[in-house]
């Protein structure tokens, strides 16, 4: 008898967690796959791009949520999560990552009775104001199956009452993505079509509420444009950051970008001096790549990077950004892979999915 599994997808970096195991269960001829795409990210360079450019079929079931406050956005997500739910009755729901559709999914199936599995399990920052740790601990404590990324995922989980067989060590779903696609996007060599040098500039990718919804966002871009005046900044500039600059002509040295698609963006990526950001996924992306990455948070929910790649947390200070272009060239950190980065935890997963389900 076959079973059903239904992935949820909302956010830009759930699609490239969610991909490899999506390909990796399609060969298995126990499990049906449905893919659910809350539209929690509509932006078309935030989202449709990814359906292109990732081993993702066109979603079976868009429900469109869009923006607005983490509760209304939260609320509907869990009315059509539901809904859908009811209409494909998954044997087990599969939700990646922190954002408000992974919560939304994990209470519209527990309601349901329904198992939910979370992708990316145990990641905490401890730091409460951040609304995805909310999400994060409330997925976990509502999941029936966690896959970790990391053994200090492990060990928060284990620290908070889970463990045993609902626990999986299983690596980075979102390495696994960046090895299958290398080739490809090592060859778009955007850098050069930008007229920049390999090693060269620095990117920027920055959106949190934290940094652009408040009085920070101006001093930011004002040590940016410093930084750019001693080497290229490029800064693809994402749809809610761009509402709250009120003058680009302000910044003349910073190479401001349209949001580029998935593929670009790890072309920019492989080939900057440096990253700034403020993203989660961005940290593990470029610990594996080798990159030096400078997080502008005051924590981060993903303290490996900082133990065994390249990143450093700079904490919710903009005068710091000057450290970036003071440690380039001079940087002397050890650069090592987490456990299990390597290209194959979609393949663990699968696995586990399978033998859960039987």
């Amino acid at each position: 008898m076959r079973q059903v599994v239904v992935h949820v997808v909302g956010a830009r970096p759930n699609y490239m967690k969610m991909a490899p195991v999506y390909a990796e269960l399609a060969p298995r001829e126990l499990v049906d796959q449905y893919l659910i795409h809350t539209g929690q990210h509509y932006d078309a360079k935030l989202s449709d791009v990814f359906f292109s450019e990732l081993p993702l079929p066109e979603p079976d079931v868009m429900l469109e949520v869009g923006s607005g406050s983490h509760a209304e956005q939260t609320a509907r997500a869990l009315v059509g999560l539901e809904r859908a739910f009811q209409d494909l009755e998954p044997d087990l729901v599969v939700l990646p990552g922190d954002v408000n559709s992974t919560v939304a999914g994990a209470l519209a199936a527990v309601k349901l009775q329904i198992p939910a599995c979370h992708l990316e399990a145990g990641l905490r920052s401890f730091d409460t104001t951040m609304p995805e740790e909310h999400n994060r601990k409330v997925t976990d404590h509502l999941a029936s199956l966690l896959l970790a990324p990391s053994p200090d995922a492990v060990d928060n989980l284990a620290a908070e009452g889970i463990r045993g067989d609902r626990v999986a060590l299983v690596g980075n779903t979102m390495i696994d993505t960046l090895c299958r696609l290398e080739g490809r996007f090592r060859a778009l060599r955007i850098a050069e079509q930008l007229e920049l040098s390999e090693r060269g500039f620095v990117l920027v990718t920055l959106h949190r509420p934290s940094l652009v919804d408040g009085s920070l966002l101006p001093e930011v871009l004002e040590q940016l444009q410093a930084v750019a005046e001693r080497i290229p900044v490029v800064f693809p500039v994402h749809p809610r950051t761009r509402q709250r600059i009120r003058a680009l002509e302000r910044y003349p040295d910073i190479r401001f970008l349209a949001p580029v698609g998935y593929l670009e963006f790890l072309s920019l990526e492989a080939d900057a001096a440096a990253v700034l950001t403020d993203s989660g996924g961005v940290q593990e992306e470029t610990t594996f790549l080798g990159v030096p990455c400078f997080t502008l948070r005051a924590t981060t929910e993903r303290p490996v990077t900082t133990r065994l790649g390249t990143n450093v947390v700079l904490g919710l200070d903009p005068s710091r950004i000057s450290e970036v272009v003071d440690a380039l060239g001079t940087d002397e950190r050890t650069h090592s892979v987490p456990p299990l980065w390597d290209g194959r935890a979609s393949e663990r997963i699968a696995d586990i999915v399978v033998d859960w389900l039987e």
